[in-house]
């Protein structure tokens, strides 16, 4: 297990991408709850359902590929109300491509999603890539607070990780993935809880939001 996880995002990382959104604004009392790499069965209908229960609007970044293998489920995202997102086609890392190889995968991508709303797998891309898509017109969305739900860290840790750090205007982060799953289910449904409690609404990120 990790011990020194960073929760919020370094001063040094937000300079790298200094025109991401990392968070939106501190004054109002909302949350934006996000959830990378769906759709995928049986977790993600789960989250949709955790949503309902507090009438929680969030944004899912999909992946091209998921959104093939599971069409029903992705409308079904649409249809209660939530943004999905770009996440590439195949989650590629952005290091690891060139500058034309990654943008391909990002428009192909935003074929399915249609509102150049993006974030990038890992967290990483090269500055030439991040350049370029926002020269496209992306808005790249990354987070102020990750919960780790993919790591091998205790139920209990991940749902402190949202609950400490969290507060108005955070892009918390969670995955709506089979490798995520066990954490998800015990942190998100207390934190929902937790933040309903204190008066918080649950938006989803809009291309209205940036406005």
């Amino acid at each position: 297990m990790k011990n020194l996880l960073l929760i919020q995002p370094t001063k040094i990382l937000t300079r790298v991408y200094p025109k991401a959104i990392w968070n939106f604004s501190r004054h109002e009392k909302n949350i934006y709850l996000s959830f990378d790499d769906g759709p995928i069965p049986g977790v993600t209908e789960w989250v949709l359902d955790e949503l309902k229960k507090h009438n929680a609007q969030a944004t899912f970044f999909c992946i091209g590929a998921n959104i093939l293998k599971n069409k029903k489920i992705f409308e079904r995202i649409k249809q209660e109300g939530h943004t999905v997102a770009n996440h590439t086609m195949f989650h590629s890392k952005g290091i690891n491509c060139g500058v034309s190889e990654y943008v391909k995968e990002v428009n192909d991508c935003e074929r399915y999603i249609q509102n150049l709303i993006f974030r990038p797998p890992y967290g990483q891309m090269k500055r030439n890539q991040y350049r370029t898509l926002l020269q496209t017109g992306y808005k790249i969305v990354m987070w102020d607070v990750i919960s780790y739900d993919y790591e091998k860290i205790s139920p209990d840790r991940c749902l402190n990780n949202v609950i400490k750090n969290t507060k108005n205007g955070s892009i918390v982060l969670f995955h709506d993935s089979e490798k995520a799953k066990k954490n998800l289910k015990h942190a998100l449904p207390l934190a929902l809880e937790h933040f309903a409690n204190m008066g918080f609404s649950f938006r989803a990120i809009e291309t209205k939001t940036f406005l």
